[in-house]
C-alpha cells in the first residue's frame, strides 16, 4: 500500500530548477515534497555545465603552457594525461554536490524521494511507493540530448554531454556533429587536448549568434587546427574498422575514433502522465504562460521543460519567479527579461538582448559601436587581443542589445544585462568610471562612441570656440 503525504509543494526533478524552488520554500516554511529519479544536481552539475568548463580548464591551461614561449618562458612540450584530466572533471563534480545533496535538502526539510514520479490526477504525483497531494506542483525535468534523425546513427555507437565526461580514453579523432556552443566548446578542448577534431554543421555555426562575433570565435578554433566545415549535411554515419564514419551529401567521408552529437536538445516530458494532470504540451515542451503556469493552474514547469532558453540561470530565475507568483502573490513574468547567454569558448562569446540583426528585421533605427580588445591595454598586456563588443543602440541611446566575442565576455556581458535590466540608457555607461587597465574598459569605450559623432561635430567646435571666447 502507497504511502501517502499531503504537502504544499511537490517539485518533480532536482536541477537547478527544482532545487532552488525546493529550497527556497522549504526555507519559507512549507512542507516540501522532491522527486528525482537520476542524480542530485541534474544536467549542469552532472553532465553540462560544471564537467565542461572543468574540462575547458584543463584545456585552457594546456594552451597557456604552449603560449608560454611569447612571454618569454621556455617549457617544453606539455604532457598530457586524459584520463586524469577526466579525474578532476569527476573531483570538481564531487566537490560541488554535497550543495545539491539529499543530505543537504533533508536538512532543510525536505522530503527528497529517489524514484522516478508521474501524474495521477490533476494535483497528485505518485513514484517510489508514495503518492503526494499539493496545493502547488513543480514540473522541473530538464532536458536530453536530441539525437537527429540521420541513417545509421541509431547503430553507430556515439557519445553526448551525458556520457563524453565518463569516458578516460583521449579520442585520437573526435568528429563533432552541431556547430552550436556545446559542439564547439567541446572542439577547443580537445584540440587543446592532442586530440584530431573536426565539427560539421548544416548551417552556420553559432547559427543564434551575430556573425561578426561568431567568426571571431570561429577563427580562433581554426587557427588552433579544429576543421569547420559549415553548410555540410550529413547523409549518413557508420561504424568504422577503428571508429565511426560519416558521409557529407557531397560524398565526402571522414573517418574518427569518436563521434559527440551535439545538434540540440529536448524537454524531458516522457512518462510524466502530463494528460492525466490537465497539462498541454508539444514538441518545444510544457505549454505555459508568462508567469510559468501551465493549463493547470496549480502546476507550473520551470526551466529547460518550459520550452525556453536552456540555461540554468534562466532555470535558478524561473524558480524565484514561481515563489514571487505562486507563494507571495506577487505578478512576475518572462516576458522581457535581458537574459545573457555565453558561449565558453577562447575567445569567450557573450549576447544579451538582440543582434544587430534581429533588431533591423524588427525595424529599429539602430546605431552600432564597437570596441576592439586589440585597444584595449590589458588585453595587450596580457596577449588576449582577439575580439570585440558590439553594441546596437536606437537613435536616443536605448540599449537594444549587446555582444562581446573575447577574453572574459561571460563576465564583461554583466554591465549590458544590468543596463538593459533597469532601462538605462548608454550613458550610464559611457559615464561609469573604469579601473585602469581592466578589460572592462572596452564597455565603457563602447558606450563612449556614441557621442563621437556630436563632439566630431563642425557644430560642436563652433560653440567651444565661441565659449572660449567669454573665458
Amino acid at each position: 500500500m502507497s504511502e501517502r503525504i499531503e504537502a504544499d509543494l511537490c517539485v518533480i526533478g532536482a536541477g537547478s530548477a527544482g532545487l532552488s524552488a525546493a529550497a527556497g520554500a522549504a526555507i519559507l516554511g512549507l512542507k516540501v515534497v522532491l522527486f528525482e529519479r537520476g542524480r542530485m544536481g541534474g544536467d549542469c552539475l552532472n553532465y553540462g555545465c560544471v564537467p565542461s568548463k572543468a574540462l575547458l580548464a584543463a584545456a585552457k591551461t594546456a594552451s597557456r603552457i604552449a603560449r608560454a614561449g611569447e612571454f618569454g618562458i621556455r617549457l617544453g612540450p606539455a604532457e598530457i594525461d586524459y584520463a586524469a584530466a577526466m579525474d578532476r572533471v569527476r573531483a570538481v563534480i564531487a566537490a560541488i554536490a554535497p550543495t545539491d545533496s539529499v543530505a543537504r535538502f533533508t536538512a532543510l526539510g525536505v522530503r527528497v524521494i529517489e524514484a522516478e514520479a508521474s501524474f495521477v490526477g490533476p494535483r497528485r504525483v505518485a513514484g517510489g511507493g508514495v503518492e503526494v497531494d499539493a496545493k502547488w506542483l513543480v514540473v522541473a525535468t530538464g532536458s536530453r540530448p536530441s539525437a537527429p534523425p540521420i541513417p545509421g546513427l541509431a547503430e553507430t555507437p556515439y557519445l553526448t554531454n551525458e556520457t563524453l565526461f565518463d569516458n578516460r580514453a583521449r579520442p585520437s579523432h573526435l568528429i563533432v556533429i552541431g556547430g552550436g556552443p556545446i559542439g564547439l566548446e567541446m572542439a577547443q578542448a580537445h584540440i587543446r587536448l592532442s586530440s584530431q577534431v573536426t565539427v560539421l554543421e548544416a548551417a552556420r555555426v553559432l547559427g543564434k549568434d551575430d556573425p561578426e562575433l561568431a567568426n571571431a570565435v570561429t577563427l580562433a578554433l581554426r587557427a588552433e587546427g579544429v576543421a569547420i566545415r559549415e553548410g555540410a549535411p550529413i547523409a549518413s554515419v557508420a561504424r568504422g574498422a577503428d571508429g565511426v564514419s560519416v558521409t557529407l551529401d557531397d560524398g565526402t567521408r571522414i573517418a574518427g575514433s569518436h563521434l559527440l552529437v551535439a545538434a540540440g536538445r529536448k524537454p524531458r516530458i516522457e512518462g510524466l502522465g502530463l494528460e492525466r494532470a490537465g497539462i498541454a504540451h508539444g514538441p518545444a515542451g510544457i505549454v505555459v504562460d508568462r508567469r510559468l503556469r501551465t493549463s493547470n493552474p496549480r502546476v507550473y514547469a520551470l526551466g529547460d521543460v518550459a520550452g525556453g532558453p536552456q540555461f540554468t540561470h534562466v532555470a535558478g530565475w524561473h524558480a524565484g519567479l514561481f515563489l514571487r507568483n505562486a507563494l507571495f502573490r506577487l505578478p512576475a513574468s518572462v516576458v522581457g527579461a535581458a537574459i545573457p547567454a555565453v558561449t565558453y569558448t577562447d575567445p569567450e562569446l557573450a549576447q544579451v538582448g538582440m543582434t544587430e540583426a534581429a533588431a533591423r528585421a524588427q525595424g529599429h533605427a539602430v546605431r552600432i559601436l564597437r570596441f576592439g580588445f586589440a585597444d584595449n591595454d590589458r588585453a595587450q598586456a596580457e596577449g588576449e587581443t582577439r575580439g570585440l563588443v558590439k553594441a546596437v543602440v536606437d537613435p536616443r541611446g536605448r540599449i537594444l542589445g549587446a555582444g562581446i566575442a573575447g577574453p572574459a565576455a561571460g563576465e564583461l556581458i554583466q554591465p549590458w544585462v544590468l543596463a538593459m535590466s533597469k532601462g538605462l540608457k548608454i550613458g550610464a555607461l559611457a559615464e561609469a568610471i573604469a579601473a585602469y587597465p581592466t578589460l572592462v574598459e572596452v564597455n565603457k569605450r563602447a558606450a563612449t562612441s556614441f557621442y563621437a559623432p556630436l563632439f566630431l561635430a563642425k557644430r560642436t567646435k563652433t560653440l567651444v570656440r565661441w565659449l572660449l571666447k567669454l573665458a
